[in-house]
């Protein structure tokens, strides 16, 4: 009760923890911030520069183009902390951005975490997040918040199949009667469709591109499946003969062939989870689909090439960018009805 009441002069939220987006949920009020997940600090130490401020959307844009002095760092890898103390000034930055300077109370935070990591990986996230100024730490595993963010009936008792294909993970779960009955994680994901763009530019080419490049790539001309009207797609780099920049043109083709082996990695998790699922559940599926998440589905023909390897109905999700925030904007106000499945701070 004192909990709740507590929770009257907070700013409660929910946070999709991810490694190259972090997104904040406010109860009543949506999605109320959108950062890259990028912080810039002073070489050789851990001090955030601008007081503390170089974190997100400025950091980002120092990204491949610091000095010797500055480094601007992704704290998240493959979805979970690689870096202790720059993720906790990341989420300081952000809790302190939401609430508000002048709150004393702390807020009652939700994070979502991959469910492929272990209980040490956990510990660090709670433990970040307590620091940087949370009261109460609530843990759910991304493809649950993904599946209530996406208006699943994942409490019903019939089968809910969720891919939520993020920047450093892939989840694949299939969720029933509240829970996850069968889940697979896969560090395969969109970090590594720009990191194939890389090599390839390299490999055929002998260009040398930036991550920032790549993405864009990806976001412009990338496809998992053929599209109606093929296209091309101005590439600038450093010349890896000359060392020179250059600027060369790609066809939409030719990126579709680079991403072909980290989605075939995606379609293997799918169709692995679906081989481990219940008959009955399995039996479902038939009926209810697959449902697709996270920034992976914005990739043209995903939903197509998921569709032929597993013979089911596709579809992809409402804003699915937003889904996992928004799954756990729910779960802020079910908490009471959730509690006992959410990782906390307190055991309970």
């Amino acid at each position: 009760m004192f909990d709740k009441f507590l929770s009257w002069f907070s700013v409660d939220m929910g946070i999709d923890l991810g490694t190259c987006n972090t997104l904040v949920c406010v109860r009543g009020e949506g999605i109320v911030l959108d950062e890259p997940s990028v912080v810039a600090v002073k070489r050789n130490t851990n001090r955030v520069l601008n007081n503390g401020n170089a974190v997100g959307f400025s950091a980002k844009e120092m990204l491949g183009k610091t000095p010797g002095s500055i480094t601007a760092i992704r704290p998240l890898k493959d979805g979970v902390i690689s870096d202790f103390e720059i993720t906790e000034a990341m989420l300081s930055y952000f809790i302190r951005k939401v609430s508000g300077r002048g709150r004393v109370i702390g807020p009652r935070v939700v994070i979502a975490v991959p469910s492929g990591i272990t209980e040490v990986e956990k510990r660090a996230v709670l433990d970040s997040a307590e620091r940087a100024g949370a009261r109460r730490v609530y843990l759910v595993e991304e493809p649950m918040a993904a599946g209530i963010g996406a208006g699943l009936p994942i409490v019903e008792p019939t089968a809910s199949m969720v891919v939520d294909i993020g920047g450093g993970t892939t989840e694949v779960a299939i969720m029933s009667l509240g829970d996850i009955a069968t889940c697979e994680s896969v560090r395969k994901a969109g970090d590594d469709l720009d990191e194939a763009i890389i090599n390839y530019m390299k490999k055929n080419y002998s260009l040398t591109i930036g991550e920032q490049t790549a993405e864009r790539i990806k976001i412009e001309v990338g496809s998992a499946a053929p599209m109606k009207k093929e296209t091309t797609i101005d590439v600038r780099g450093r010349d890896n003969i000359t060392g020179l920049p250059r600027k060369t043109t790609v066809t939409s083709e030719e990126i579709r062939e680079s991403l072909s082996e980290p989605i075939q990695d995606i379609l293997d998790v799918v169709t692995r989870t679906l081989e481990r699922a219940e008959p009955e559940l399995a039996a479902d599926l038939v009926d209810n689909g697959i449902c697709i998440a996270g920034g992976g589905a914005l990739l043209r023909g995903i939903d197509v090439v998921i569709s032929n390897a597993t013979g089911l109905d596709v579809r992809i999700a409402e804003d699915p960018l937003t889904c996992v925030a928004r799954g756990t904007s729910i779960y802020l106000d079910n908490l009471e009805l959730w509690k006992s499945v959410l990782e906390s701070d307190m055991g309970d």
